[in-house]
């Protein structure tokens, strides 16, 4: 008995028995964390060592040359390259919170109220979830045209507002909060709003999180709509002006490499500080969060 209490099964320290298990994860890590480093060498590398052969992974002299023909090439165009980051910024900030609210309202409506037609809605939006974007392009073409949100900023916000895998994710969260919670808060005389506010959103935070993960990916890295729904170059996102870089129709898929290289690593650090922060915040809160 004595010998099984001085044994820790999950030591707080580091101890020799956890060696097999460092043997395996540090090589998995190492492998995993190779496409961002990669990533990260193409964006500094010179046009020579991007068209080597055989292909190098790490730069040999490193340059922001890139990142300089990158800023550069926009003072020959009329929107500069700072214009399509402001504006995937703020759509994708937008995006995520609209996201949030609108999921987290209707998962909590669709979870804990009767209507008629609720059953109808909830499996409308998980057929949804079958279609890819590029199935709906042109049923949502009409919508956006018919709503009058064409060839303006809203256009890139509101089509992502209706989020089917959000609303099923947050749903599934809502569904695990008893009735009972809710019954006493309203004993307790709060009102809707404040039941949604004080009691739903706290529990189903990972589900929050992770949408938020979701959305921002999805609004980020969305090309469909400046191809599709917007013609104005002072309404396009950065996403879409990066496509356009290595473009074989311009005329610049050799020089456009090295820009193409840097506005990928732009690109990429938003998703990956955002699934860094997000994803600790995941976690703790499902541990923490009460739900049984």
């Amino acid at each position: 008995m004595a010998s099984f209490q001085g044994t820790k099964i999950n030591p707080t320290r580091f101890h020799k028995s956890q060696l097999k298990f460092y043997a395996i994860l540090i090589p998995v890590a190492i492998f995993m964390g190779l496409p961002i480093i990669y990533i990260f060498m193409t964006a500094f590398k010179p046009l020579d060592e991007l068209f080597a052969f055989p292909p190098r992974f790490f730069v040999q002299r490193p340059t922001l040359n890139n990142f300089q023909q990158l800023f550069a090439s926009s003072q020959t165009s009329s929107t500069p390259v700072s214009r399509y980051l402001f504006n995937s910024i703020v759509v994708s900030l937008v995006v995520v919170l609209g996201t949030i609210i609108v999921g987290s309202m209707a998962a909590y409506v669709l979870s804990k109220k009767n209507f008629k037609g609720k059953y109808a809605l909830m499996e409308i939006n998980n057929v949804a979830l079958m279609f890819v974007a590029t199935a709906v392009s042109i049923p949502s073409f009409f919508v956006i045209t018919k709503i009058g949100i064409f060839n303006i900023p809203f256009a890139h916000i509101l089509p992502l507002f209706a989020f089917p895998v959000c609303l099923f994710l947050i749903k599934q969260f809502v569904d695990q909060i008893p009735d009972s919670l809710i019954e006493a808060a309203r004993i307790d005389g709060a009102g809707e709003f404040l039941i949604y506010w004080r009691v739903i959103l706290p529990l189903i935070a990972p589900a929050l999180a992770t949408v938020a993960v979701l959305a921002f990916q999805a609004s980020w890295n969305n090309v469909t709509t400046s191809n599709l729904y917007v013609n104005s170059d002072n309404l396009k996102t950065f996403a879409f002006y990066m496509s356009t870089l290595t473009n074989a129709t311009s005329g610049n898929t050799v020089a456009g490499q090295g820009m193409a290289a840097a506005a990928s690593l732009i690109m990429f650090l938003p998703n990956l500080v955002v699934f860094i922060f997000m994803q600790s915040r995941v976690m703790d809160t499902m541990s923490h969060s009460g739900l049984k």
